[in-house]
This record gives structure tokens, C-alpha cells and sequence, in this order.
């Protein structure tokens, strides 16, 4: 995986650290991701992620991902990491794959959604990845709209939309949008929860006891 054994301390420009700031002090931050632009949070805090939840007009139970770079970062969310799950990060993180493992108790249920599970994936942009570096821990990465309208793809749309609410807009140009990151669920067995920038046919297993799709 990548980019995926350890939180390497890298260079982390102005914008970047002024934002990981933000988030470390319970703010709002709009980024780009390989996708779509995110709204992002210190995944840890409740008031912040409350925060969250009513900036997208989130509806009750549903589950919000987040975005780690490291192990230690994933090992903060998740208790077990099972060979399936080893295969599809070895394979597609960093990437536009949102796995969702059994999430620790600790967790807050409005990532889970009152689930059990957690969303987690390891962002393939690059200012995504410093943020989540520079804070060192565990950031939101819901798409940047209110529910029911389109997922901006600038940080003027996101803007557009939030306004002052967000604390922080790191523009990172136009995003490719559309579709956004595949999610699959692996607690038992694994299961496509929505299909997106990976296709359904490029996530067959080699793990045995899984069968292709």
C-alpha cells in the first residue's frame, strides 16, 4: 500500500497546516478529494462532527466516512483488520475505496450511523492526504453539499453552499467528480454498498471462501 505505512513527515505548506489548525480546534474544512470536494472534521470530536451534521442537513443513521494515512490512524476506528480487507487496501488505497470494518466501541455513532460500522479510506489527492497528515488523526470526508443537492466540485460551489459555516476552504481547482468512492462493506463477507469510481468487476477477491463478482 503505498503511502499507507506511515504518517511521513512531509513539507506541509501554510494552507495546509492553517487548516489542520482549524480542525484541530473544532472548525469546518471543505477539500478536495480524487472525487469530489469533502467537508471535513477532527473525526474525535463530537461537538465538531454535531457541527457537521447540521452544515449537510444529515439525516439520522446515516453513517459518515472518514479519511486516515496511516495504521495507527486506522487502528483508532477499527478493532480487526481480516485478510479481505488487507487485499483490498493493499489494492486500491491510496483510491476512491470507502471499506466499512466493525467499528471500535468508542467510535461515535454519528459516524456510524447507529451501525456498528465505520467508512474508512486513504485519499489519493494529495492535499487531502497532508490534511489528514498534518492533523494526525482521523478527518470527515462527506461530500461538501447539504443533502439533496449536487456535490460541489470547486471550492467556489462548496462555498456557494456553506458560506461562513465552513471555517476553512482549501481550494485544490477543479475535481473530477462523479462517481464518487465505491463502498464496500466487509464485516461479513464483502458487500457492495454502493458502486463508484471502482467498478464492481475490478473488486473480485483472491481471499479464499470469496467469490468474484
Amino acid at each position: 500500500m503505498p503511502g499507507f505505512s506511515s504518517s511521513a513527515n512531509a513539507p506541509v505548506d501554510e494552507p495546509i497546516a492553517a487548516a489542520a489548525r482549524t480542525l484541530a480546534s473544532g472548525g469546518l474544512v471543505v477539500f478536495p478529494t480524487e472525487t469530489l470536494y469533502a467537508l471535513g472534521v477532527d473525526a474525535g470530536n463530537l461537538r465538531a462532527l454535531e457541527r457537521l451534521a447540521t452544515a449537510k442537513e444529515r439525516a439520522v443513521g446515516k453513517p459518515i466516512a472518514v479519511l486516515v494515512s496511516d495504521r495507527t490512524m486506522l487502528a483508532e476506528l477499527v478493532g480487526d483488520v481480516r485478510p479481505l480487507a488487507e487485499e483490498l487496501m493493499q489494492r486500491f488505497w491510496p483510491g476512491p475505496l470507502t471499506i466499512v470494518f466493525h467499528a471500535r466501541p468508542t467510535v461515535s455513532p454519528i459516524l456510524t450511523g447507529g451501525q456498528g460500522g465505520i467508512g474508512v479510506r486513504v485519499s489519493s489527492h494529495p492535499m487531502a492526504t497532508a490534511l489528514v497528515r498534518a492533523l494526525g488523526r482521523p478527518v470527515t470526508a462527506p461530500s461538501a453539499n447539504p443533502a439533496a443537492l449536487p456535490p460541489a466540485l470547486t471550492a467556489e460551489a462548496a462555498r456557494a453552499y456553506f458560506g461562513d459555516t465552513v471555517d476553512c476552504y482549501l481550494d485544490g481547482g477543479r475535481v473530477a467528480g462523479e462517481p464518487a468512492s465505491t463502498v464496500v462493506d466487509i464485516r461479513h463477507g464483502l458487500r457492495i454498498v454502493r458502486e463508484g469510481a471502482i467498478r464492481a468487476a475490478d473488486l473480485a477477491v483472491k481471499h479464499a471462501g470469496i467469490a468474484a463478482w
